[in-house]
């Protein structure tokens, strides 16, 4: 055990500019326990939990306190632990979490020592398919919710997701120490929300660490242990995984039966490979090899699987020779929000569709295709839960595989309704059919539509109604949220059902700039309605650029058209002839701006003589320039493609 512990400290040694976020931290070693017996914890002294809430509302912050009070991590000596689990750098520079983590704590409590497994979730909208995967390795969840802005509308729906999965809901109001905090008003939102008794509710101070014992003693005493046999056949979940490049994929599993030691031969229940076990053990927060894990434990698995795909979210892992039957796993994630990317280096795609692949084995929510434009080369069309899930993931890409990178702009899945009756899914705007082509065999088209729900203070409510109006919201519905006495503190949540398109825009920006910051959004899809959309494409000199196509509603395509050619007539650099630049409908021009060419002043070398010598030189210049404009083409740089679509 000594010397397994010696040689996991001194891997990270080898210096790896691509070792994942978890792989392990040598300053993690000194906290780390010397001897772990794992057959010591059955499974009535484990619990398995996750903190769930909305954004920015302290889940990483307790989290850190947790694991100060249990001595998973010793205090800092000056000031406290920040975002210990949060091990990303756009985590540590966004302020959010975006990768669900797991840390196993130690703790005596009642005579007892028992096992606590946390497991800290995202709060935005965009992640909830990472919560929902987090929940199914719980028993028990800590709801928290912020003191000073209340019940939000992502807390509504974690809440729903794990009241869905059975689970056993601890309500912790959190930054009671600030001077805008309404405890007493909060706690009479949950009751009212939730249905939750206010005896229940653990008031707290996350960042200053009064009350945190108190949530550590409820999960001991409130979340019920998990129902796993020690005799039974192994049946191991997998929830999560990793990739490391020197052990290739780790496997995140939750013991349901069983145990599995170092050695052991495992199978899959999806694919049916057959596999070794390498290397066992737990995240303590860091990996910490134990040779064993036993039922009702959770903990990670490195067993020489070399390809992503293999480590199917949602698998039932067994023993070879002992077959179980598989558990349900998860429903599928579904793509919201597609964009086209593309290397800046055309040559550089072979690395870059390698470091898609590796980053999808951590962020199993994204759709990965291959894709070519005639602009931009080759590339991949991927497809993501949200727009910030796309900032994330490409920020990701850019800080831990130096990629560099074109995103196109975000579009959504639109079906296609034939008059034969059958029907196709188009993401791609270049695949969408032209409907004023008479061959055109469409019957209607169709637009993905979300229900949303949006929680506002009541002085903000008539800019939030323009705002869901002018993004074409329809069965617009609204209550009061409180139930308070106190009229200027009142808020009230929205509910319409409204195009995704006009969502994956800069729909989350006008509601922050509306509302001054106070309103929350949340939405579930609600399926397709019938819309009439049109491809709208740009032309250059008279020819398409098939990597800049949109698709429109009719109703908003005089404005995009005319935005879009100012913002194209600001980045083209200018040619040697003159250029229009037009914005297009099947055959009709809407918008058009022209870029005046770039001229050599052809006379200036002339003194004296006729005024005819000058003309003369005039119209063989202006004769080239309609020659240059009737057979050249426009020079599009990377750069300007960069330009446009990153704004």
């Amino acid at each position: 055990m000594n010397a397994l512990w010696r040689n996991t400290c001194l891997r990270p040694l080898i210096p790896s500019k691509h070792a994942t976020f978890r792989s392990f931290s040598a300053s993690a070693c000194p906290n780390a326990p010397k001897s772990l017996r794992m057959e010591e914890f059955a499974p009535d002294v484990i619990r398995n939990f996750s903190i769930i809430a909305h954004i920015d509302h302290g889940k990483s912050t307790l989290a850190d306190r947790l694991l100060e009070l249990t001595g998973t991590i010793k205090k800092k000596e000056t000031g406290k632990n920040e975002q210990v689990l949060d091990k990303l750098k756009v985590e540590r520079e966004r302020g959010i979490t975006v990768k669900a983590q797991t840390a196993s704590m130690v703790h005596s409590s009642n005579g007892k020592t028992h096992l606590l497994n946390l497991i800290d979730t995202p709060g935005h909208v965009d992640f909830a398919w990472e919560v929902s995967r987090s929940l199914a390795a719980c028993q028990g969840a800590l709801l928290l919710v912020d003191a000073s802005q209340g019940v939000q509308a992502q807390s509504i729906s974690v809440f729903h997701i794990a009241k869905e999965k059975g689970l056993t809901i601890i309500p912790v109001l959190n930054k009671i120490d600030l001077p805008a905090a309404q405890p007493e008003l909060i706690a009479a939102q949950m009751q009212s929300t939730f249905g939750i008794d206010p005896a229940e509710i653990l008031p707290i101070s996350a960042k200053t660490g009064k009350g945190v014992e108190a949530v550590l003693q409820a999960v001991i005493d409130r979340v019920p242990a998990p129902r796993s046999k020690k005799d039974a056949p192994a049946k191991a979940f997998l929830f999560d995984s990793l990739y490391d490049r020197y052990r290739g994929v780790i496997s995140l599993v939750n013991m349901q039966d069983g145990v599995l030691r170092k050695g052991d031969r495992i199978a899959s229940c999806h694919t049916r490979k057959k596999y070794e076990v390498a290397e066992i053990g737990i995240m303590y927060p860091e990996e910490v090899p134990t040779d064993i894990l036993c039922p009702g434990q959770v903990g990670y698995i490195a067993c020489n699987m070399k390809e992503s795909s293999e480590a199917h979210i949602g698998d039932t892992l067994h023993r070879v020779g002992e077959p179980v039957p598989p558990m349900p796993g998860f429903k599928p994630s579904k793509a919201m929000v597609y964009a086209g990317i593309f290397p800046v280096d055309s040559s550089d795609f072979p690395k870059l569709e390698e470091s898609i692949k590796r980053l999808t084995l951590t962020d199993r929510s994204v759709a990965f295709q291959r894709e070519s434009s005639s602009a931009l080369g080759q590339g991949t069309r991927l497809g993501f839960l949200g727009t910030l899930h796309m900032d994330v993931f490409r920020q990701r890409l850019e800080d831990e595989y130096d990629a560099n990178i074109i995103i196109t702009a975000p579009t959504v899945p639109y079906k296609i309704i034939y008059t034969d009756g059958t029907h196709k899914f188009v993401s791609n705007p270049t695949e969408f059919p032209d409907m004023s082509e008479s061959t055109t065999k469409v019957r209607e088209i169709q637009e993905p539509v979300v229900k949303a729900s949006i929680i506002v203070p009541e002085e903000y409510f008539g800019d939030m109604m323009e705002l869901c109006y002018s993004r074409r919201a329809e069965e617009l519905d609204h209550r009061y949220l409180d139930t308070g006495s106190d009229e200027s503190s009142s808020r009230i949540i929205l509910t319409c059902v409204m195009p995704l398109s006009e969502i994956v825009t800069d729909f989350f920006d006008q509601l922050k700039g509306r509302s001054s910051g106070f309103a929350s959004f949340d939405y579930e899809d609600a399926g397709y309605q019938k819309s009439d959309l049109a491809k709208m494409v740009f032309l250059l000199n008279g020819k398409p650029v098939d990597a800049l196509a949109l698709i429109v509603h009719r109703s908003a395509q005089d404005t995009i058209g005319r935005a879009w050619v100012k913002k194209l007539h600001k980045v083209i650099p200018r040619q040697l002839f003159e250029v229009p630049i037009q914005a297009a409908i099947g055959k009709k021009v809407i918008a058009r701006e022209t870029l005046s060419a770039n001229r050599a002043d052809v006379t200036a070398g002339l003194y004296g003589g006729h005024y005819e010598r000058k003309l003369k030189h005039l119209e063989n210049q202006k004769e080239g320039k309609k020659r240059l404009k009737r057979i050249g083409t426009v020079d599009l740089p990377q750069e300007a493609f960069f330009d446009i679509l990153k704004r």
